[in-house]
C-alpha cells in the first residue's frame, strides 16, 4: 500500500549519522571498579547484561544511587530468592509460539529476542535466558492466526524490541498486517527512543515506512518507554519529533520502580515533560513479581500515593495515564484507597466477564501484588 509521503525526513541537526557502541560485559564499563565488576558478575550471569554508550553517558557515576545507573546496572540484590519468571502466566495465552492474545481484540507478536539495553526490573527476562524460545523470527505463523480471527484489531510488535530489527523486516511485517482488513491499529512497544534515539533519527527508510503504514484511518502507535526525566534528552526528543513528524501517535508507559522513579517530583516532572511533546503518559505500572526484581519493588498503597502526588503537579495533559497491574487475570487499575480498603476495577480483562469489573480489597500496606490482597466486595456493576 502507498501512502503520501510528502513530510519532511527528519535528520540530526549535525548531519549524522551517529551509531551508538554496544556493551554486553561489565568488564566494559570502564567507570566500574574491579571490585563492583567482581560483585556484579554473578548477577550479570543470571540475568544478562546489556547496554550502550550513549545510555551509559547519561549515569553521574559519582552517585551510587543515581536513577539511570539503578535502571542499567546489575544490582547484588537480584539474586534474592524472590518472585517467578512467568509472573504474569503469559504462557496461558500464548496460542502459538510468539503469539499471545489475552484481551479480545489485542494479539502480541513476540518478533523479537533483543533490546538495545536490558532494564534490571524486565518482567520478561525469561526470554533473553539461553532455553528460552518463545520469541519467534519468522512470524507467518502469527500472521495467519491474526487473520483468522477479525476480532484483532490491534496488534502489538514486542519481545525484545521490535525497532532493533532491521527496517526491511519490519516493512514486511507493516505490509503484511496492512494487508489484513480488520487490523486497524499497529503498536510498537519500544524503550529505543530512550535506549538510542539515533535508530529513528538516522534511518530515513524507517521514517518513510512511518509515513506509509501509519494512515489516517490505521495508525501506528508508539508505546514508548520513559522512565525517567533525565532520559528525554533532546535527542530523545528528536528522536519521538521525528516519529510524530512522520505520522506515529507517541504515548509513554512505564513501571513504578523503587530508586528511579518513586519519588512524586520525578514522575510528575516525567509525565509533564512528555505531555509538553506530544507523547502522552498512558500506563503507570505496578512492578509485576518477577524473578530478580525485588529491589526495584514498591508496594501498592505506596505507589498509588506517589502517583497521586505526582499527577497534581502537571495539567489536565499530564495527567491521563492509570495506574494498573498487568495480572494474569486482565489488566486491573488501581482507582482509589481510603484507611481501610483498595478499589479496583478491571480495565482490561482475560474473562469478558469480568470487564469494567469493580471490587473492593482490604487495605494492606505491605502488599505489592493483586494475589496478596484479601477482597471484600465483589461488586457485580461494571463501570
Amino acid at each position: 500500500m502507498q501512502n503520501d509521503n510528502r513530510a519532511q525526513q527528519t535528520v540530526l541537526a549535525d548531519g549524522g549519522p551517529k551509531r551508538v557502541k554496544y556493551v554486553r560485559k561489565l568488564e566494559q564499563v570502564s567507570q566500574l571498579s574491579p571490585e563492583e565488576r567482581d560483585r556484579l558478575g554473578p548477577v550479570a550471569a543470571r540475568y544478562v547484561f546489556r547496554a550502550n554508550d550513549y545510555y551509559l553517558g547519561l549515569v553521574d557515576w559519582n552517585d551510587s544511587h543515581d536513577p539511570i545507573r539503578q535502571l542499567i546496572i546489575p544490582r547484588e540484590e537480584e539474586l534474592t530468592d524472590w518472585g517467578t519468571l512467568d509472573a504474569s502466566n503469559e504462557e496461558s495465552v500464548t496460542v502459538a509460539r510468539g503469539v499471545q492474545h489475552k484481551y479480545t481484540d489485542t494479539v502480541l507478536l513476540l518478533c523479537n529476542e533483543v533490546c538495545g539495553a536490558y532494564c534490571r526490573y524486565c518482567f520478561r527476562k525469561r526470554l533473553f535466558m539461553d532455553d528460552n524460545d518463545e520469541t519467534v523470527n519468522d512470524v507467518t505463523e502469527g500472521l495467519a492466526y491474526i487473520a483468522a480471527h477479525p476480532e484483532v484489531t490491534n496488534v502489538l510488535l514486542t519481545g525484545g524490541d521490535p525497532l532493533l530489527m532491521s527496517t526491511r523486516r519490519l516493512i514486511e511485517i507493516f505490509e503484511a498486517l496492512r494487508a489484513i482488513p480488520h487490523v486497524q491499529v499497529i503498536r510498537l512497544g519500544s524503550k529505543m527512543p530512550a535506549f538510542d534515539p539515533y535508530r529513528v533519527l538516522n534511518d530515513s527508510d524507517l521514517q518513510s515506512a512511518f509515513r506509509t503504514y501509519s494512515t489516517p484511518q490505521q495508525r501506528i502507535y508508539l508505546m514508548a518507554h520513559f522512565d525517567h526525566p533525565r532520559e528525554l534528552t533532546s535527542l530523545a526528543i528528536e528522536g519521538i519529533d521525528a516519529c510524530i513528524r512522520n505520522g506515529i501517535i507517541c504515548v509513554n508507559q512505564c513501571p513504578l520502580i523503587r530508586g528511579i522513579n518513586d519519588d512524586p517530583a520525578v514522575l510528575g516532572d516525567l509525565y509533564s515533560t512528555l505531555s509538553y511533546i506530544g507523547c502522552t503518559p498512558y500506563y503507570l505500572f505496578q512492578g509485576r513479581p518477577t524473578a530478580g526484581n525485588q529491589p526495584y519493588e514498591t508496594p501498592i498503597v505506596e505507589g498509588w500515593t506517589i502517583f497521586q502526588q505526582a499527577l497534581k503537579r502537571g495539567s489536565g495533559l499530564a495527567r491521563r495515564a492509570r495506574f494498573c497491574m498487568s495480572h494474569e487475570t486482565g489488566k486491573v487499575e488501581i482507582v482509589g484507597v481510603d484507611n481501610e480498603h483498595i478499589y479496583l476495577r478491571y480495565h482490561q480483562a482475560k474473562d469478558v466477564t469480568d470487564l469494567g469489573r469493580f471490587f473492593v480489597c482490604r487495605r494492606d500496606d505491605e502488599a505489592y501484588w493483586l494475589d496478596q490482597l484479601e477482597v471484600v466486595d465483589r461488586q457485580q456493576m461494571h463501570v
